[in-house]
């Protein structure tokens, strides 16, 4: 490969970190071409680009970013490894899950999510469990509505019968 050929490479995949702050590094060697066109066209669906890249190169797209924690991902990069780049952070985890329950491959090697870097398979269930940021806002929206329901509920209940009689009381005092 030209000197040219792997800096447009670098360029490309740098782009693509500043893009999608979010990947994870996995290792999908051994897989057969129709479990990894499966793969692939699972990521293809929920929004993963998953690309292979050299890890020299890819070693070199981070150098670019700056922060700790992209540091703690170069030692993990040995061996065969692939990227899923995601803007939701919990889908991969969700999608590595799935297929190495089936496959036993992809297999996570580690991940840069929010900021943060996991290193290690132990780590799947901490970024399976990961919310994204509608479950996050569902949340609050969920939180905001509840003081509102308990009050409309106890006016509802038997409870809220004796609190119209005492509303109605008190305006026909005045």
């Amino acid at each position: 490969m030209r000197k040219e050929e792997k800096a447009q490479i670098i360029d490309q995949v740098a782009a693509q970190l500043s893009e999608t702050p979010n990947f994870y590094v996995t290792d999908i060697s051994g897989l057969n071409a129709e479990n990894t066109t499966a793969l692939r066209r699972a990521c293809f669906e929920k929004e993963i680009k998953l690309m292979v890249v050299k890890n020299t190169l890819f070693i070199k797209a981070l150098e670019k970013i700056e922060g700790e924690a992209v540091e703690a991902i170069k030692p993990i990069m040995e061996g065969s490894s692939a990227i899923m780049f995601t803007t939701t952070p919990n889908t991969p985890a969700k999608l590595i899950k799935e297929y190495g329950e089936k496959m036993g491959k992809p297999v996570l090697k580690g991940a840069y999510v929010q900021d943060c870097a996991y290193i290690g398979a132990e780590n799947l269930e901490v970024l399976v469990n990961i919310k994204s940021r509608e479950e996050l806002i569902g949340d609050i929206i969920g939180l905001l509505q509840s003081p509102a329901r308990n009050v409309i509920s106890a006016l509802q209940a038997s409870a809220g019968g004796k609190v119209a009689g005492l509303v109605k009381t008190l305006s026909e005092k005045e």
